[in-house]
């Protein structure tokens, strides 16, 4: 299935560059380029789930969003500092309820509609409760301590808060809920750009070719500093092999999704691989909503002490990802050695699982790889599988893309699910405020601690410092001690590109900006 816009000749265009490695033709009358420099592609496992920054919460429609998109702040280069975007500066009244942010001037989403505060508060009231869909996932964590988004002139705006928050001005810088679209295009769109975005960032929607690509082309209008590749072709390709194999021959520039068994393969080849630590959380979520047998906590415990995690993840990913003790990974505030997941002790959890007359779980998975998890969601459900038959359970595992199984996790009838968190900006509470969420979009098990709830509550409130950062580490200690999710590792953040690419292959929290990268001529 194809969505294009007008320029319709531009995807087109692409199509032939995808299949030659060159561009001969025409959009709308504007020549594309012929040089190999202008266009850069990029192979991923996985399909975007859509373009609406509202209405997402994956990393690769991430990957894409924050290219076409813009929020009001924006990360610094090699981290999460926040520095000016849309917005240029901002002021905090004293009680820390009231931000004003004064908005660049002369800026036009790609439509040609004038971004101004209307459009700002356009955005954010489109995601308050009264009018919050199901798929605003993000919309509770980044704008529900919101209470008013008031326009003070065209290029004022002022945000009223509920409460003290000490890591708005971080998720005002995210992804996901906080970029702003084009109000006529919401409007014309029926309040939905999933398919058809349009923001004021430095590269513009041109089509999608579902299941097979999706391309955007620079904004020749942007406001900022312009990237310097002229066109992006997102390829999506499932398979790893046939990712590291397009590398080698050259048909695409970037390529992620990596495991431990291609690593050797690519630099053979002449290729490189950017790797560092990850800002992630791969675990295993127990369902417990009433009825379900994993809505025990003894059940869960036991559940744990019959995976060996340590072994398990090493076997899996080798040196490419560290077993997990803790939910936060040991770059992050919060993280505390001494917190650990149930150790593995197969005798007790068969005593236990006995006892309960637990005999047959299922498994729900996706197949395809994740940052977090580049083995795939089936290699590790079956890890799991071969562990709990050791302990006399047997296991269902039941499989899907990962656009079907996100689907089936809110309706199906699953005992365990994995999942991962990849962390949206340095802040502690982002990386595991998901887990106190009522919403199973971001807290797929609906596991619910009130005492660990209450801690999240408070910390957010709280200034940055050893105060905070201790509420944290204790929020961790709970979560473990429940047994609400079972952190099994913290994956490190690669991806494998040719010699002709330069600059930031991958930005600190985890996403692809490409107006960090040029490409050479061969």
């Amino acid at each position: 299935m194809k969505f294009f816009t007008s320029k319709t000749l531009l995807a087109a265009a692409l199509s032939v560059v995808f299949a030659a490695g060159t561009v001969a033709s025409v959009a709308n009358g504007a020549p594309m380029s012929r040089k190999a420099e202008d266009n850069l592609f990029y192979a991923t496992s996985t399909e975007p789930l859509g373009l609406d920054p509202a209405l997402v919460d994956d990393n690769d429609s991430g990957n894409m969003n924050i290219n076409m998109y813009e929020s009001l702040l924006k990360f610094e280069h090699n981290g999460t500092g926040i520095l000016p975007a849309l917005a240029k500066s901002w002021t905090i009244s004293d009680d820390g309820l009231v931000y004003t942010f004064k908005l660049q001037e002369g800026v036009k989403f790609h439509d040609g509609t004038p971004f101004n505060a209307e459009a700002v508060k356009f955005n954010y009231d489109r995601q308050k409760p009264e009018n919050r869909v199901a798929k605003m996932s993000y919309a509770e964590l980044v704008l529900g301590n919101v209470v008013e988004t008031k326009v003070v002139d065209e290029y004022t705006v002022q945000i009223t808060l509920k409460e003290r928050s000490t890591p708005f001005l971080r998720n005002m810088a995210m992804a996901f809920a906080a970029p702003i679209a084009s109000p006529t295009a919401l409007k014309k769109f029926n309040n939905n750009l999933m398919e058809n975005p349009v923001g004021t960032g430095p590269y513009k929607f041109v089509a999608w070719d579902k299941g097979q690509q999706l391309i955007v082309t620079r904004f020749d209008d942007y406001w900022g500093e312009k990237p310097p590749v002229q066109n992006i072709v997102y390829r999506i390709m499932k398979e790893t092999a046939a990712r590291v194999v397009a590398l080698k021959n050259g048909e695409v520039d970037i390529i992620n999704g990596l495991d431990a068994n291609v690593i050797d393969e690519i630099k053979k080849s002449g290729n490189k691989v950017f790797q560092t630590e990850g800002n992630n959380t791969n675990y295993m979520v127990y369902n417990c909503r009433d009825g379900y047998i994993t809505a025990d906590r003894d059940v869960r415990e036991a559940i744990a002490q019959a995976i060996n995690v340590p072994e398990m993840a090493k076997s899996l990913y080798k040196e490419y990802s560290t077993p997990a003790h803790s939910f936060f990974p040991p770059l992050l505030e919060g993280y505390d050695k001494n917190n650990q997941a149930p150790k593995y002790n197969p005798e007790a959890a068969k005593k236990t699982l006995a006892a309960k007359g637990i005999k047959e779980l299922t498994i729900l998975t996706y197949s395809n790889s994740r940052a977090y998890n580049s083995v795939g969601g089936q290699v590790l459900a079956e890890a799991v599988q071969n562990y709990l038959s050791k302990v006399g359970v047997k296991v269902k595992i039941d499989v899907y893309d990962w656009g079907t199984f996100r689907a089936k996790i809110l309706t199906d009838k699953w005992d365990l699910a994995f999942i991962g968190w990849i962390g949206d900006n340095g802040d502690p509470d982002n990386y595991i405020n998901i887990l106190a969420s009522p919403d199973p979009i971001a807290n797929q098990g609906l596991w619910q601690n009130k005492e660990f709830i209450d801690i999240i509550n408070k910390a957010t409130k709280v200034p940055d410092g050893k105060e905070r950062t201790a509420l944290y580490k204790k929020a961790d200690a709970v979560l473990l001690k429940d047994v609400g999710v079972l952190p099994i590792s913290h994956a490190k953040t690669m991806a494998a590109y040719r010699p002709v690419v330069e600059g930031q292959i991958i930005h600190p929290q985890g996403h692809f900006y490409f107006t960090e990268v040029s490409k050479k001529a061969k």
